[in-house]
């Protein structure tokens, strides 16, 4: 080789040198703004994804709070159930008596207290003896044999009456069922 070219490799070696030291310096360059761009994103993404997970938290609390609101009464409708029960066995003892203003006094008192149980959301589950038996609504105390044919699977007698707070069931009709 001579020394022309020599020289010209020389050059074009560092020629190159610099070109991949120059191309280095912008990557390097690029890389932090390249960096700062991904931390940007994931940090937009973590928001998105925690801003989500609140919104999803607060429905779900306020969900669970208008449930609480609900059902809140329940244990002490619950606990009225048996007063409730009370009133209507004295009703039906007093109304064979000759007494009318005694009834007539029961009655009143009852009434109010049947219609500000309602207003608190109870309801009477309806159920009448003829009415096909239902395991998730009415609880089967005993089985008799049915007096007849049709009877066969349905409520003979209703034992005890089942109560609801809103939609849901307190209390489950105690029934007698035929077989």
């Amino acid at each position: 080789m001579s020394k022309k070219n020599k020289e010209k490799v020389a050059v074009a070696e560092d020629d190159s040198k610099e070109i991949k030291e120059t191309s280095k310096k912008q990557k390097e360059e690029k890389n932090p703004i390249d960096e700062l761009k991904a931390e940007v994103e994931k940090e937009k993404d973590r928001y998105l994804r925690l801003f989500a997970e609140f919104e999803n938290y607060k429905k779900r609390t306020g969900k669970e709070r208008l449930e609480l609101f609900k059902t809140a009464s329940q244990d002490v409708m619950v606990s009225l159930l048996p007063v409730l029960d009370d009133f209507e066995r004295a009703l039906k003892e007093i109304e064979k008596s000759d007494d009318d203003t005694l009834f007539k006094g029961v009655e009143l008192i009852s009434n109010k207290f049947n219609e500000t149980l309602r207003q608190k959301g109870l309801e009477v589950v309806k159920t009448e003896a003829g009415d096909t038996f239902d395991a998730d609504i009415h609880e089967a105390i005993t089985q008799i044999p049915a007096p007849s044919e049709e009877m066969k699977g349905k409520v003979i007698d209703v034992i005890e009456k089942g109560y609801s707070l809103g939609e849901k069931i307190i209390r489950y009709p105690k029934v007698v069922i035929g077989n």
